[in-house]
């Protein structure tokens, strides 16, 4: 009877522990993250208007399906900030708890994107920071977008409940931070101990499988985002330095193209280029369907100035191109430079075939009269008599210079050789030009001397 009771009790206590575990095991499951969802999005490569594009793009498409954690890896140089600053709006927006993953480097625009994230994780070997401002050509910024930048970096941090002294170090020199390498005069740059004693880094990671881990998300469902073939080429389109080239290509071909017979490679690659800066800037966003209409425009009126005269036409076109061209950029000065690069490039171009090729060949050649009416092809402005020189006559009326002097019938307009000559006078032709025959009065003397 009591061994009975004992296996009973033994029993129950079993059944009890399995319950106990099952429901142990249920909650590690759980908060390993199985059930749950987790968007991996890279942040590589330069920071521009395709990448927010992208990443607009993408965490609209986690929060539609309501994914649990999005990890953003950056790996950037930095770029333009305009473009981090619209990233920035994405991420502060964004309602689904994300994390940044720092797996080599995230400097400058690149810093920025971390610090708008919920929380920063890194790799042993990555680094942060080194966020001045500088302008295309490599020279420091004026002091206004300096300020402006600084004051982005400070409101990012301050955002996620970080200290700003440290983002503000990363973009402005003059704070000294010494301790963590950067002096007055430099710009201060984290390494993954120092982030993460700073409190810029969560953690360190040597993985994406150990950050899942370290978030638990381990049993997770991991779905990677790559940016699309068409985001990938308008990407590229739209690099700073990528856009000068393509108008700059396109401004080529059509010049080239005017000195050419037909329709060629010149100007094909022309009207390609610009179709690719279009496109690029359509899929980033940049570009609505008003700069494409106003691009159609510009041309059309810009041949039409071949055909109509004014000059109007031609002048309304090109500022319907180049407004069409600032439509579709971010930057407008960045744009205007860019458009005076293109401009610079076509004029030395049109001197060079100016000089070397001339107006002679391809469309010049339909709207620019070259023939002249010269002696060599039989044209004539009138006949010269050569044959009337040395002939006497008589002048029929008075010459003050010029008359009227008859020769052997033959009634001619003739012009004295000095001053007036009287009617009835003798005179003698010396010289034709054309239809300007000049004449000489034949004195007495030399009248008679002929007559001997």
């Amino acid at each position: 009877m009591k061994r009975s009771l004992r296996l009973g009790v033994w029993g129950i206590l079993l059944i009890l522990g399995s319950v106990l575990s099952f429901f142990h095991l249920q909650s590690t499951v759980q908060a390993d993250g199985e059930g749950q969802t987790v968007y991996v999005i890279p942040v590589k490569d330069t920071v521009e208007r395709g990448m927010a594009a992208f990443l607009n793009r993408t965490t609209e498409e986690a929060r539609e399906n309501g994914v649990d954690h999005i990890i953003f890896e950056i790996d950037t140089p930095g770029g333009r900030v305009d473009a981090a600053g619209d990233i920035g709006e994405i991420f502060q927006d964004l309602d689904v708890p994300n994390s940044a993953f720092v797996t080599n480097r995230a400097y400058s625009a690149g810093s920025y994107i971390a610090l708008n994230a919920d929380a920063i994780y890194m790799k042993q070997t990555a680094t942060m920071g080194a966020s001045g401002v500088i302008n295309s050509d490599g020279t420091a910024a004026d002091k206004k977008a300096q300020s402006a930048w600084i004051s982005s970096m400070v409101a990012a941090a301050e955002s996620t409940g970080r200290d700003p002294i440290y983002a503000r170090a990363m973009a402005d020199s003059s704070v000294d931070l010494k301790d963590y390498g950067a002096p007055e005069g430099e710009f201060l740059t984290l390494g993954a101990t120092d982030a993460e004693e700073v409190g810029y880094a969560e953690g360190i990671v040597d993985d994406r499988n150990e950050l899942l881990s370290v978030l638990g998300l381990s049993d997770a469902t991991v779905i990677e985002e790559n940016p699309t073939l068409s985001e990938n080429i308008a990407r590229f389109l739209t690099d700073p330095v990528v856009i000068p080239i393509l108008l700059s290509v396109a401004s080529i071909g059509l010049v080239v193209e005017l000195y050419s017979p037909g329709f060629g490679i010149p100007g094909t690659m022309g009207a390609l280029s610009l179709v690719l800066f279009f496109y690029g800037h359509i899929v980033a966003g940049l570009a609505g369907y008003e700069a494409i209409i106003l691009l159609v425009l510009g041309i059309g009126l810009v041949i039409a100035e071949f055909f109509l005269p004014g000059g109007i036409a031609g002048i309304a076109g090109v500022v319907a191109i180049v407004s069409s061209l600032m439509l579709s950029s971010a930057d407008m000065g960045h744009m205007a430079m860019s458009i005076g690069i293109a401009l610079l490039v076509t004029i030395v171009v049109s001197i060079v075939l100016f000089k070397f090729v001339g107006l002679e060949r391809g469309f010049f050649r339909h709207i620019i009269l070259n023939d002249s009416t010269s002696s060599e092809k039989g044209y004539v402005s009138s006949q010269n008599r050569l044959d009337l020189i040395g002939m006497e006559g008589e002048a029929i009326t008075p010459l003050r210079p010029s008359g009227t002097a008859d020769f052997d019938g033959e009634r001619l307009d003739v012009v004295s050789e000095g001053g007036f000559i009287s009617v009835h006078q003798a005179v003698k032709i010396i010289k034709t030009e054309g239809s300007r025959i000049v004449v000489r009065e034949v004195k007495k003397a030399e009248k008679e001397e002929e007559t001997k």
